[in-house]
Order: C-alpha cells, then sequence, then structure tokens
C-alpha cells in the first residue's frame, strides 16, 4: 500500500487540495485551531504530531498511508456523505494503454491520454467515486482536481503544469491530464461519478533473503541511495542487503526482520521522498 504523496512540512510549503483535506480533518477533530486552508504549515505539523501521538502512531508530522487511513472519515467529504453514484456518467482509467474513457451515456464516450503513477509509486486500481472537486488548485495540480475515494491517500485526477509526462508513468499515483482535457472533463463529473481503474499495478512483492531479479535490483539501488547498501547491484538478496534491509527498518521504527514487505516499501519510499524533496503529486 503505498500514498500519493507524503505531505510533510517543507519549505516552499506544500500546497493542493490533499493538504486541504488533511487540514480539514484535523480541524474537524479539533487538533487544528485555525481555519482549515490548502497549505501545510507549521500549525498543521504541530496539530498533526499530537494527533498521531494520541492515537499511538509515530510523531513524525508526515501524512502516510496510515495517516491517510485514519483520518479519511474527517476529510472534506467522506464516502457516506456521497450521494449514491448513478452508473452514468462514469469513468474508466487503463493503467496499461494510459488512457481515461469517460462515458456520459452507454452510447457516447470520450478517450484522453493520461500520465499515471511511477513504478515506485503506483496509481490504485479498484472502484472508487469522485469526493471532492476544486477549481484551480494550481502548480502540479494544474486547473481542476477531483479527489477519489481512495481511503489511504490523496489520490486524484488532475490537470498539470508538465504536459511532457502525459502518456507516461510520472506521478506519485494521481491521475494527470492536459489542462484542456481535465477542464472539460470537470465541468461534466458531478461528486458521486464513479470511477473504474483498471489493469495491473506494480506495488512489489514482498522479498526476503534469496531473492533474485530486476526488483532487488531496484530496492538495491533505493536503499544505496539512502546510505544503507554500499555494495553491488545484483539482482541477489543476499546476507549483504539483508543487513541493510535490518539497519533500514530498525532506523524506521519498523520490524527489523530482514523482509521486505508493504511497510518497509512504503518507508523506502517515504524515506527517499523527504530526502530529494519530491512533494509532486
Amino acid at each position: 500500500m503505498y500514498t500519493s504523496r507524503f505531505l510533510r512540512l517543507t519549505q516552499p510549503h506544500m500546497q493542493g487540495p490533499d493538504v486541504l483535506a488533511i487540514n480539514q480533518a484535523l480541524h474537524n477533530l479539533g487538533y487544528l485551531r485555525v481555519k482549515a486552508d490548502d497549505i501545510f504549515h507549521a500549525e498543521t505539523e504541530q496539530s498533526l504530531r499530537q494527533w498521531q501521538e494520541k492515537v499511538g502512531i509515530n510523531p513524525d508530522g508526515v501524512v502516510d498511508p496510515d495517516v491517510w487511513c485514519r483520518l479519511s472519515s474527517q476529510c472534506v467529504m467522506t464516502y457516506e456523505q456521497i450521494v449514491a453514484a448513478q452508473r452514468y456518467p462514469a469513468i474508466t482509467i487503463d493503467l496499461q494503454s494510459r488512457r481515461l474513457f469517460f462515458f456520459n451515456s452507454p452510447e457516447t464516450s470520450r478517450t484522453y491520454p493520461v500520465a499515471i503513477g511511477k513504478r515506485s509509486t503506483p496509481s490504485p486500481p479498484g472502484n472508487w467515486t469522485i469526493v471532492q472537486k476544486a477549481l484551480n488548485p494550481g502548480g502540479p495540480f494544474g486547473v481542476r482536481w477531483m479527489r477519489l475515494s481512495v481511503p489511504w491517500g490523496g489520490y486524484g485526477i488532475h490537470g498539470t503544469n508538465n504536459p511532457r509526462s502525459i502518456g507516461r508513468l510520472a506521478s506519485h499515483g494521481c491521475i494527470r491530464m492536459y489542462n484542456r482535457d481535465v477542464t472539460g472533463l470537470y465541468d461534466q463529473v458531478p461528486l458521486g461519478t464513479p470511477v473504474y481503474i483498471i489493469g495491473e499495478s506494480l506495488t512489489g512483492r514482498v522479498m526476503q533473503q534469496g531473492a533474485r531479479g530486476g526488483d532487488v535490483s531496484i530496492v538495491q539501488r533505493r536503499l544505496r541511495r539512502l546510505g544503507y547498501y554500499k555494495y553491488k547491484i545484483d539482482r541477489v538478496f543476499g546476507p549483504k542487503m539483508h543487513d541493510s534491509v535490518v539497519r533500514f527498518q530498525q532506523a524506521s521504527n519498523l520490524t527489523a526482520d530482514g523482509v521486505i514487505g508493504p511497510e518497509t516499501y512504503v518507508a523506502i519510499q517515504k524515506a527517499l521522498d523527504m530526502r530529494s524533496n519530491d512533494i509532486d503529486p
């Protein structure tokens, strides 16, 4: 399980509709005492740490999948607040072809090219609904934003300030569209519209000592960037890699078993994002 992007205090401040959802959730719970806006500021971090400590999770001030899951019921608009979706209009996103299909009726449809999640931060397959809409969020979100009901992250369909990324594996899991395309789509898509994301998503297998393959090399490179693996990239999960994984898990307050499962994958990506100051959705 991955999150779309790891919201945290940065300079300049992270900003966007996903931040607004978290600020609204913390405000609804009584932790954020200032007006909820779309900026991850010092008050956000402070209130988030207080909430994390209260519920018994690591108070690091970072919005990861666990935080999203626990706060999702308090976000701007929850699934339960959405009027039951009609069959049409509907959206299908094919991860293999990197196309979005919009069905306004059984007889009419349009298709658009999109950017989807990178292999390290894939888009989430499943049946979702649109639960929030925003005009002109700006920056990497482009001119329109439509948040999906995925409980573990701020995933959405949005525009972009990087049109060259369309058609590629480029995002943190969100679906990017050309601004001209998302503008036309936005006006035809009400809250509650079903969104079906189909196709294989490369989320990573559980790996331990003895595993072999290209995905082992990918993790070796990531651990090397983080300073934990200083050996040959050889596609083999050997004793040295096992020890490197254990050291990373210990530093990340994870169970230090040397097994790379969902929590360790997320922790590695989280550490890389913070190291490289990657804040794009």
